[in-house]
């Protein structure tokens, strides 16, 4: 069953395209990394995805409904980037509201601010909460009545590195119990091992979409080796990677993804000289970068 299916989706305002001719499907359980520059369409997609306005051209069904449609807006969970309470309300006051507007027990609000650790926070007014502390409130709004798709605009703005760790643990739970998961960030480095598959937009189009391997390969980056040399064995190491650049104690050098298996032969001839290496694949950071100037 695909919960989220998009397909030649189109907005434009006035003649300027938005989006253009975007195909995306989600499966339950997985997770999805929106990816782009400012500008790029990945606010517009949300919004239409959520129902917020109409698409020109194309199609999207939320589990076979329409977006916007009473059963769609039953099964998607929205958490923005900037959320906003009432500062005079507390956490468990406000969540105890929004349980009641979806025909949930408004005693439920205690386990969910349990959940997303503000159990010892929930009786303070919003208004003295952190930035942090308020996105942590709106997870708890989303995380009402089990949805089926998840759409996150930048979760974990303002959050902690331990928060953010939290966050993404709760993510993984969710995306087990069958939850699909959509979600943009900035953050590359949190999503390059927390998402299942990454779509990247560039102007208003789809430019790649994969797994981070499968994008690694599209991308073609070069490889980073780092060569520690053994003690006093600095001028013959360098000498055997005469391409090499010398940086402090380390020899730097880079490598074709295809030339892999003939660097490793050559590191097992300097073996002497050698006292350890680093093999770095490209990260997310450079594949994005890579991608998005290759389509712009």
């Amino acid at each position: 069953m695909t919960i989220l299916s998009i397909s030649k989706l189109t907005k434009r305002y006035g003649r300027s395209p938005v989006l253009e001719g975007v195909d995306l499907a989600l499966s339950p359980g997985e997770r999805v990394a929106l990816l782009g520059h400012n500008g790029a369409g990945k606010s517009t997609l949300m919004k239409l995805v959520l129902g917020l306005t109409r698409a020109s051209a194309g199609r999207i069904e939320v589990a076979g409904h329409a977006p916007g449609s009473a059963v769609a807006r039953a099964l998607t969970a929205y958490l923005p980037e900037n959320v906003a309470f009432h500062p005079s309300l507390s956490a468990r006051e406000q969540i105890a509201h929004y349980l009641r507007l979806r025909g949930k027990n408004p005693r439920d609000a205690a386990p969910l601010l349990e959940r997303v650790g503000l159990g010892d926070a929930m009786d303070r007014r919003i208004g003295t909460y952190s930035k942090g502390m308020r996105q942590r409130v709106g997870l708890a709004q989303a995380l009402i009545g089990r949805p089926r798709l998840m759409v996150l605009d930048e979760p974990t703005s303002g959050l902690d590195p331990v928060s953010r760790r939290e966050f993404y643990a709760l993510l993984e739970e969710l995306a087990a119990s069958g939850s699909a998961i959509l979600l943009s960030s900035h953050a590359l480095s949190e999503v390059e091992t927390k998402t299942d598959r990454i779509v990247i937009l560039s102007r208003g189009r789809k430019v790649a979409e994969g797994t981070l391997d499968a994008l690694r390969t599209e991308a073609a980056l070069p490889l980073t080796v780092h060569l520690r040399p053994r003690e006093g064995q600095g001028p013959a190491l360098a000498a055997a990677f005469p391409e090499a650049q010398r940086r402090a104690d380390l020899l730097t050098l880079t490598c074709p993804p295809a030339e892999k298996m003939a660097l490793m032969a050559r590191l097992s001839r300097a073996n002497g000289a050698l006292a350890d290496f680093d093999l770095l694949p490209p990260s997310l950071d450079d594949i994005y970068a890579q991608i998005s100037g290759r389509a712009a």
